[in-house]
């Protein structure tokens, strides 16, 4: 049995990666309707060899005969969208901010909290890239041992800010090396040829920024654990694609590194690096869609406590595969 599915966004980053995975994972797709902005409209794609066209969004009031939308346009877009799909009898699957702490909307990272998906009134929201891979790697140990407190410093690839922010990178790298003029920035606060910038997202009242307050707030969510502290500065690096975290956490039990490294070795989409000097990195990680864990040794502040280096591919396991493993579980449990 096949699915009729929508992808919304789908000329993006994110929602090209949507094609891509559903293609590769072999997910069940009998009709497949792309939507963009009016300025991508008459656009074709590629789905399993075949030339699909990308309509308007905007120009579509009935959306009816949809299983699952695909949802990586923008917050503003899926607050507007998100409710007629799935008033048109569609599950929402939905990559932007817009929904996620909504007590009313499941936010699921399949590996941590399937059985949420359950709980889906229409719309189901994917958490931020960099809650994703962090969630994914400690959930095993919050299960084993417990976790109070997190501390979080995040390294993320510029293509989490989107395509504007990647040629912005490319053309300020070019002009570096060319000797030219740097081009002043646009899709980023500063410069990031380069160069590191402490921000993503804007700042709050209490110093944090929302991509760091959201870190607190979904991890909170998906482990149904309104107690577990987060402390996070979230930083973005001139790299393309795949965001890196290093990871201090306070646990409630004592474990050794020995013992989180076999824990992790039998977690569900963890790859552990088992070596202190072999670790992994973005480049490493790029196109796949597992969580990498390297660097696992005893917290020296944190008593008892455990660090560790997280790196994962933004795109993927971030957005896009997780959003496909979201309908997977759908279809698992029967629900479209």
């Amino acid at each position: 049995m096949g699915y009729r599915v929508a992808i919304v966004g789908a000329t993006g980053e994110v929602g090209r990666a949507f094609l891509k995975v559903l293609e590769e994972r072999n997910f069940p797709v009998d009709d497949l309707q792309l939507f963009a902005s009016e300025r991508s409209e008459g656009t074709f794609l590629t789905f399993r060899g075949q030339k699909v066209k990308v309509q308007a969004l905007n120009k579509r009031s009935d959306f009816k005969g949809i299983d699952i939308a695909l949802f990586s346009a923008g917050s503003s877009v899926s607050k507007e969208y998100a409710p007629k799909f799935a008033s048109d009898g569609a599950v929402v699957i939905d990559n932007s901010s817009a929904w996620r702490l909504d007590p009313q909307v499941p936010l699921v990272v399949p590996e941590v909290n399937p059985e949420d998906v359950k709980e889906h009134k229409g719309i189901i929201a994917n958490p931020n890239c960099s809650t994703i891979q962090m969630v994914v790697a400690l959930k095993p140990i919050y299960d084993a041992v417990g976790i109070e407190a997190i501390i979080v410093s995040t390294y993320q690839s510029v293509s989490g800010a989107g395509a504007k922010a990647i040629r912005e990178l490319e053309s300020q790298t070019r002009a570096w090396c060319q000797g030219d003029k740097i081009p002043d920035p646009e899709a980023l606060p500063k410069r990031i040829a380069f160069n590191v910038i402490p921000q993503i997202d804007v700042f709050t009242e209490n110093g944090y920024t929302k991509e760091e307050m959201k870190m607190l707030n979904e991890t909170r969510k998906i482990m149904h654990d309104p107690n577990i502290k987060v402390s996070a500065t979230t930083v973005r690096v001139p790299v393309f694609y795949g965001h890196s975290e290093a990871v201090s956490v306070k646990l409630k039990k004592e474990i050794s590194p020995e013992e989180v490294k076999k824990i992790l070795s039998k977690a569900k989409g963890v790859i552990v690096f088992d070596e202190p000097s072999s670790y992994p990195t973005a480049l490493d990680v790029a196109g796949r869609d597992e969580v990498f864990v390297g660097r696992i040794r005893r917290d020296l502040v944190f008593d008892p406590g455990i660090s560790m280096w997280i790196v994962a591919d933004n795109i993927r396991k971030g957005a896009a595969t997780n959003a496909v493993q979201i309908a997977e579980l759908l279809t698992q449990f029967a629900m479209v």
